[in-house]
């Protein structure tokens, strides 16, 4: 009925709409309907916690052998770590929970996938149909709530509408751009008798996603590619999500243009590769922010030409034409025009621009080369390159740890970070040489994801190290987690980066606000005056909160300790493991651009500007 996104990384759970497996069960609930829907658009996994509205539909889980339910401590919990499985699974993630503040603690998680396109469904339990509008017990209008941040959202008040509401979520959120689906079910409908029938047709009339790009729009991007002397291919996270990174790598070595992935796209195109250069934004690299800047041609690929790149829009690469690729037509034009816009999936736009770009090539059209671009970016690559300082007071850096967490952790293990200095370490010092290895909340930025986050994703990998390296301003919102963990036999590591603040907000203090620390400490209360307290006498203490949830901690205070604690901890896997890395708490994100400035104006390291020479427009 409506075209199905092709290639996901991972094989995505498909609703079933014809073959053998046709079934027809009569006089079951809608809650087992519910269930038995689960199992069939594939299902494995629902992070959640019962209550009244939607406790129907926990009766019958309770008997099926292929839903697999894992009770959080928290429903935003239940909502992240639904994110966190379907990034490390492709798959569709799936959390539960029920109505009024059930479900209006999910509404954070839901904007989280709704800004990074992740595929969700969210299942919500409504007051009896009935009682709809009249501001009954545990009553809330999710469905206009969760509106504006989810991809769609429906209302079932009749039972034999579940198994085609089903199917039509998970359709929805797995095709085209991914995205949160919610669907709020009355308690009636999961009480009511029906006959249980699959597979349903569905009904979506106007749902038809472009895959296919125009052919037309590929030769002139084509011709566009060839003829630049600056190009550089912009690479954002639908390359992740339609399941590219294969096509990205022969496009690049085909071109032999300079990649930038953006922090959502890390890990599709290997952070080792000679043509990679680095991480574009407020805190990109040197490298990947000016060659943006100086670029004749940027071939924009699943990206949305966020304002954490383009820093001021109006002076974002003045001298550049734009390809612009996406599924998604709302994106193209929405913040740059366009010279070349290509509506499609990612997979079937590279593979198609490779092709052209290679008739080109067999015509004679294959330009000048970029010997003088890549002298250019190879003088900044060596001149500018991504470093810290290591403190004076012999305390841990807090770059040092994420650094060597990557370096020690086994190969394919997936981090996830929170959101603040650390994700921005995170993603800087841990190399990216696989799709799905970095999990994180770019748009939202949401502040206590990574620990359920990790959960989720390791519950869709068991067989996979799992990493969430988290700041201890994080840390403190959503680690009730760890005791789902510990209940679940969900062994994930975390990396706690406890410098006793806010760590990003205190950079902007510093910067911006004269050095006036108006609550940003965390360790101790005003009267402390900002002075850091001993480790063991911080509240709370890290080491014992994680072994009140059942987990293995340590504390690492001194940089002569750090790989023994991390090795350490990589050989726990029977339980959670948490270190609490106690870190300078002074350290700074580099480079940086500020808030509302141009890209031109990065800053390499505490209001240095980089000096580029003459690389205007020729």
């Amino acid at each position: 009925m409506t075209e199905q996104a092709s290639g996901a990384h991972h094989p995505q759970p498909r609703p079933r709409t014809s073959g053998p497996q046709s079934v027809a069960v009569e006089n079951v609930t809608g809650a087992q309907s519910l269930i038995r829907s689960l199992e069939e658009v594939g299902a494995d996994t629902v992070f959640g916690i019962p209550g009244g509205a939607i406790l129907p539909a926990y009766d019958p889980m309770m008997d099926s052998t292929r839903v697999r339910h894992i009770l959080v401590r928290h429903e935003q919990g239940a909502g992240h770590a639904a994110t966190g499985y379907a990034q490390a699974t492709g798959k569709v993630g799936v959390c539960m929970a029920t109505s009024g503040p059930g479900a209006t603690n999910l509404v954070t998680p839901i904007a989280d996938a709704h800004m990074d396109s992740v595929p969700l469904v969210a299942i919500t339990g409504q007051v009896a149909s009935k009682a709809i509008g009249t501001d009954a017990f545990q009553e809330a209008d999710i469905v206009g709530i969760t509106m504006p941040i989810t991809k769609h959202n429906f209302l079932v008040t009749k039972a034999e509408d579940i198994p085609r509401t089903i199917a039509e979520a998970f359709h929805i959120a797995s095709t085209g751009r991914p995205g949160p689906v919610l669907v709020d079910i009355a308690k009636d409908a999961l009480q009511a008798r029906t006959t249980f029938s699959w597979p349903p047709q569905q009904e979506l009339p106007g749902y038809r996603p472009v895959t296919k790009p125009h052919a037309k729009q590929i030769r002139e991007a084509a011709k566009l590619i060839t003829a630049a002397k600056r190009p550089v291919l912009y690479v954002g996270g639908g390359v992740i999500k339609a399941g590219a990174t294969a096509e990205l790598k022969v496009l690049a070595e085909l071109t032999s243009a300079p990649v930038t992935t953006t922090l959502m796209a890390l890990g599709a195109f290997p952070d080792s590769h000679p043509l990679h250069v680095g991480m574009p934004g407020m805190h990109g690299a040197v490298t990947a922010v000016t060659a943006l800047q100086k670029a004749d041609l940027i071939v924009a690929l699943g990206a949305r030409f966020d304002d954490r790149v383009t820093g001021k829009l109006d002076s974002f690469a003045p001298h550049a034409k734009i390809v612009h690729a996406d599924i998604d037509p709302a994106e193209i034009g929405k913040n740059r025009t366009a010279d070349v816009p290509i509506v499609g999936d990612a997979r079937e736009v590279i593979a198609d621009l490779v092709q052209a770009i290679q008739a080109e090539h067999t015509a004679g059209h294959t330009g000048k080369g970029y010997a003088a671009w890549w002298a250019d970016l190879n003088r900044w690559r060596e001149t500018y390159p991504l470093g810290y300082d290591h403190p004076d007071n012999g305390q841990l850096s807090p770059q040092q740890v994420i650094e060597r967490v990557g370096q020690l952790a086994p190969e394919g293990t997936i981090f996830a970070a929170g959101v603040g200095q650390h994700q921005m370490w995170a993603a800087h010092f841990i190399q990216y040489e696989q799709p799905a290895t970095w999990l994180n909340s770019g748009g939202a930025g949401t502040m206590g994801y990574a620990v359920p986050a990790a959960m989720g994703a390791k519950a869709g990998q068991p067989e996979r190290t799992v990493w969430a390296i988290d700041g201890d301003g994080c840390f403190q919102m959503t680690n009730q987690e760890l005791t789902t963990c510990a209940l679940n036999n969900i062994p994930i590591k975390v990396a706690i980066i406890n410098n006793g603040a806010l760590g990003m907000v205190r950079q902007w203090q510093t910067l911006f606000y004269n050095q006036r620390y108006s609550n940003t400490v965390l360790h101790s209360g005003p009267e402390a005056d900002g002075k850091q307290p001993s480790a063991g006498t911080r509240v709370p203490d890290f080491v014992k909160l994680s072994e009140a949830m059942g987990c293995y901690a340590i504390r690492c205070e001194d940089p002569a300790d750090l790989d023994k604690v991390i090795a350490e901890a990589n050989a726990v896997n029977d339980r959670p493991v948490v270190i609490d890395f106690i870190v300078h708490e002074d350290a700074q994100v580099w480079p940086m651009v500020a808030a509302g400035t141009s890209n031109d104006e990065v800053m390499a390291a505490r209001g240095v500007r980089p000096d580029f020479g003459d690389n205007e427009d020729d």
